[in-house]
């Protein structure tokens, strides 16, 4: 429409990121609360990727898949959360071209990372119980690796293709991002063209790291039921529900809120939302998968109490 101020790519330098409340009351009380939040992330996955490192009770697939979400979470808040307090503290709103486009790069590998990591522990408990038998020839060393490479290789395919398309922007709709980070499909909406390729390649992302995965998830966990149902007795069908439990809550707490974010970045026009469903995705998702861990698995309480036993 010819009423959108449009900008050049020669002449921006900065985007403007308008995702909190100016109110000088309530910055020590954000800045509080979210380094709060921070620090009890970093602790809490600390803690697991300790617990798995030092108990060889732990030292299996599905832990080692574990173990690189613990660290993913790590960076994924890292990226976002930090940069975000010390703006709160100085009272800047401003962050330069490249670090936006940086910041974008790591948001997506790390959300990308979680959620590769995610579909492939559904593949591993997967094989578990319904193959239990061959788990340990299927599930061995060389494919653990093999498949966290490639979630690593597909999350940074998935910046890149993300950075090519902003690269080829030269028209801005304006330099305002409504959140407090430098949310991917935000930057995307900045774009004024509506250029095939761009259309393009954003489906087929969209079908590569959201159909797929969602895809593999529900059908190795409809595989998973039918095979649990068919266990007789009531005990073997609790201890098979109960070591999906903690991953089923992480996979509908990671994906809820990551399509609540998007959702909220394409249809919402309220920014005050749009910035509470990032925080849900970027910051608390992260904070909780530790919790869930801790508190719904069995192996991972029992390691951390030997853990604080040895430290006694």
């Amino acid at each position: 429409p010819s009423y959108i101020k449009t900008y050049n790519l020669t002449r921006i330098s900065q985007f403007h990121l308008l995702g909190f409340s100016e109110d000088s009351q309530l910055q020590p009380i954000l800045s509080g609360l979210f380094l709060s939040i921070y620090l009890t992330t970093v602790l809490g996955n600390l803690l697991i990727i300790l617990a798995i490192i030092t108990d060889s009770h732990l030292h299996t697939p599905m832990y080692f898949f574990l173990f690189n979400l613990s660290l993913t979470d790590i960076c994924f808040i890292t990226t976002t959360v930090p940069k975000m307090i010390v703006d709160i503290q100085t009272h800047s709103r401003v962050i330069s071209y490249v670090d936006c486009l940086t910041q974008m790069s790591l948001l997506i590998i790390f959300g990308c990372m979680d959620d590769m990591l995610l579909t492939v522990m559904a593949y591993d408990r997967f094989v578990a119980i319904c193959h239990p038998l061959n788990y340990p020839v299927i599930m061995n060393p060389h494919l653990c690796i093999l498949l966290l490479l490639a979630s690593c290789f597909l999350s940074f395919f998935d910046s890149q293709l993300h950075n090519l398309i902003v690269l080829q922007f030269t028209l801005f709709k304006g330099v305002e991002i409504s959140n407090f980070c430098c949310e991917p499909a935000q930057i995307l909406n900045l774009d004024c063209s509506n250029s095939f390729a761009k259309n393009i390649v954003t489906y087929f992302v969209s079908a590569i790291f959201g159909f797929f995965p969602i895809s593999v998830i529900l059908l190795s966990y409809c595989k998973i039921v039918s095979t649990i149902l068919r266990i007789p007795s009531s005990g073997g069908k609790y201890k098979a529900f109960s070591t999906c439990g903690s991953h089923v809550s992480v996979v509908c707490l990671f994906y809820g809120t990551s399509i609540g974010m998007y959702l909220s970045s394409a249809v919402l026009h309220s920014s005050r939302k749009s910035v509470m469903s990032s925080v849900m995705y970027t910051v608390v998702t992260p904070m909780l998968n530790p919790f869930i861990y801790s508190l719904r698995n069995r192996d991972i309480k029992n390691a951390l109490r030997r853990l604080h036993r040895r430290k006694i």
